[in-house]
């Protein structure tokens, strides 16, 4: 049995929990972070001392922190070859995928993008700021819809940890209110991840408790 600690309206937690969803893993998830709290107990900094979510623990092996490290494990244990191989080269492949999107995507997209358009109050936003790093993440997305003119997933004709590490932003980056670029390949690729049960029921969130509290104002 997986032990999870992470709120579900965490875009980590969302890759973590999709992930064991598509491996079809028994799991029990506790609710922290965000309004949820609890990341400053000491229970939670003995399980990982950055106080920072997703934390993941199989049965009594030692807990383990750091979305990327999870979802290795994850499919080291558990991944079947075609999703994880254990051939070096095809892994690494894989692995150039996964950590491009972390790196080139999922934090240029989440900051940036989502936190400023949803998390930051509308009297506050720098729409400025908001169009040029929408601008700077197409540029990346726009490598991805090129490799989707040749694949069906992001590292080749099999769904992988990379589409994992890719995928779970897209929601988001499809559902926020923005002008978007005109990517047909990653359109289409989006649209087949959303056919997948476990994306449905781990990444299709609602959102809306991330939207900072607006104090009602009263009439003239």
């Amino acid at each position: 049995m997986l032990t999870i600690w992470g709120r579900k309206t965490s875009s980590n937690v969302q890759a973590l929990m999709w992930c064991v969803g598509e491996l079809g893993l028994e799991y029990q998830r506790h609710d922290l972070g965000h309004r949820f709290g609890g990341l400053d107990t000491a229970a939670f900094r003995a399980l990982n001392p950055n106080k920072t979510i997703p934390v993941l623990q199989d049965g009594d092996n030692p807990p383990l922190w750091e979305t990327g490290a999870i979802l290795r494990y994850l499919a080291t244990q558990y991944g079947e070859q075609a999703f994880w191989p254990s051939d070096p080269t095809r892994r690494a492949t894989i692995d150039k995928w996964a950590e491009w999107a972390k790196l080139n995507v999922a934090m240029a997209f989440t900051v940036p993008v989502f936190w400023q358009i949803v998390r930051t109050p509308v009297e506050q936003q720098d729409q400025t700021a908001i169009h040029r790093a929408v601008s700077d993440l197409e540029i990346k997305l726009a490598i991805a819809d090129k490799e989707l003119d040749q694949n069906t997933f992001l590292a080749g004709e099999h769904f992988t940890l990379a589409d994992i590490q890719f995928g779970h932003v897209l929601y988001r980056y499809y559902d926020i209110d923005i002008v978007r670029a005109p990517l047909p390949h990653l359109r289409r690729y989006y649209e087949r991840l959303t056919e997948r049960p476990a994306f449905q029921h781990h990444v299709m969130l609602d959102y809306e408790d991330l939207r900072p509290f607006q104090t009602p104002t009263s009439g003239p």
